[in-house]
């Protein structure tokens, strides 16, 4: 009997200490979005090992490991590394079984030729905006963002759009950070101008961003959601055209959203401003 209390003793202490986590996924995961983050995509294995927070030596193995499995690749000649075409297949499973993008998809086809723009369908990933669906329109310059590309969540017009329509306090946790990023540079944000413009996003329905991000480049977004009130992304269009011409792609980008939104199950007519349904449909 003695044994067995023991016993029992020793597996509930067992049980009581066992943490679900793998560290070597853990670390291997944390190494992959450590890649994702990189504007130009190479990294040497001392600064993975440094941003990762992990020994050289287990940086490497975890590397090679996914190298063999395509998820990683490994250029020689520079001894760096970037994400592999192994996540391409395992991202369009993701993008096949979700049903966002071929709901979207007929409304940027519709934006990009009316505007001659491009027309993006970003979708909110933690701190970054995917870009999970797009449509090119046929202007001179041509402007091309890749699918898969990711914005930080504040950048330019989209980020003041998804800013908008959040609740209250997250928007304000947000607003109190050091580093945003809605005029590119953070040293630029003027804290009472920023929120005049969420004001009136979300009195219009839509957010602008002229030339600020890009020069010459003009931008105009519009918040998504789904499932009654679920914020999950934004419409954005991009393109050279004037500025006197966002007083026309601004209301047509706020009601394109408003019924991508509406298809997507949301409780459109609570969230959207009236001014945002200037287009019948």
């Amino acid at each position: 009997m003695r044994s067995l209390r023991q016993e029992k003793k020793k597996s509930s202490k067992r049980e009581s200490s066992y943490k679900p986590i793998v560290p070597a996924v853990e670390q291997a995961s944390r190494i992959l979005l450590c890649l994702s983050k990189k504007s130009n995509f190479k990294m040497g294995l001392t600064e993975i090992s440094g941003e990762v927070g992990v020994h050289k030596s287990k940086g490497f193995s975890i590397l090679n490991t996914l190298n063999r499995f395509g998820f990683v690749e490994k250029d020689l000649q520079t001894k760096t590394y970037s994400l592999g075409p192994g996540l391409l297949s395992l991202s369009r499973h993701v993008l096949d079984n979700i049903r966002y993008p071929e709901v979207v998809a007929p409304f940027l086809q519709r934006l990009a030729v009316e505007t001659n723009g491009t027309a993006i369908f970003g979708l909110i990933n933690g701190e970054h905006v995917i870009v999970v669906g797009k449509h090119e329109g046929n202007q001179n310059i041509a402007f091309t963002v890749r699918l898969g590309h990711q914005f930080h969540i504040t950048l330019g017009a989209h980020g003041k759009s998804i800013l908008a329509f959040m609740p209250e306090t997250e928007r304000e946790k947000i607003l109190s950070r050091k580093k945003v990023f809605f005029y590119l540079d953070p040293s630029r944000v003027d804290r009472e101008f920023l929120k005049q413009e969420l004001a009136r996003c979300r009195a219009f329905g839509y957010s602008q961003d002229i030339g600020n991000i890009t020069p010459g480049v003009n931008v105009v977004s519009a918040p998504l959601f789904a499932n009654h009130e679920k914020l999950i992304g934004c419409l954005i269009l991009i393109g050279t055209f004037p500025e006197k011409r966002i007083e026309e792609y601004g209301p047509k980008v706020a009601d394109m959203a408003f019924h991508i939104s509406q298809k997507l199950g949301a409780d459109v007519e609570n969230i959207y401003p009236k001014q945002s349904r200037l287009i019948g449909r």
